[in-house]
């Protein structure tokens, strides 16, 4: 049963990654090691998906959907607050909620994005747990702009 979960993860995970309209890198305190694939999904002017799925010591799947304060000042630096599901599939299978705050820069000469947010996260299943952790450093390129 865990397999056929991680393969309908991975193929999920995988259809939604492609359809990106910013895809890059996440790096710090990440569910399943320190490197996650960073993808965002707009759905709407001030809200989008923030997913992130990582390979280190398990197959992990974030999905938090954040609502957009823009922008900080005159330039380019906005913030956001989010919440979402998480899922961890290795030695042992965790499920939990994530909430997330983040302070973002986008480029404006070229397509790139970098970040930095804060997620503390609750576990529901294998055990219950909060996880005060979370820091990460997001670098990501920017589709159809």
């Amino acid at each position: 049963m865990k397999k056929f979960l991680l393969v309908t993860a991975i193929l999920i995970a995988s259809y939604s990654f492609g359809t990106a309209q910013e895809l890059g890198v996440r790096f710090g305190d990440v569910s399943g090691g320190a490197v996650a694939v960073d993808a965002i999904f707009s759905t709407g002017q001030f809200n989008r998906i923030h997913a992130d799925a990582s390979f280190g010591n398990g197959f992990a799947v974030d999905a938090l959907w954040d609502f957009i304060y823009r922008p900080l000042g005159d330039e380019a630096f906005n913030w956001y607050v989010g919440a979402g599901p998480y899922m961890f599939i290795g030695s042992e299978f965790n499920l939990g909620a994530v909430g997330e705050i983040g302070l973002e820069y986008r480029f404006n000469t070229v397509p790139i994005s970098i970040g930095a947010d804060y997620r503390p996260a609750f576990e529901l299943i294998d055990h219950t747990s909060f996880h005060f952790g979370g820091f990460g450093f997001n670098v990501r390129y920017r589709f159809g702009e």
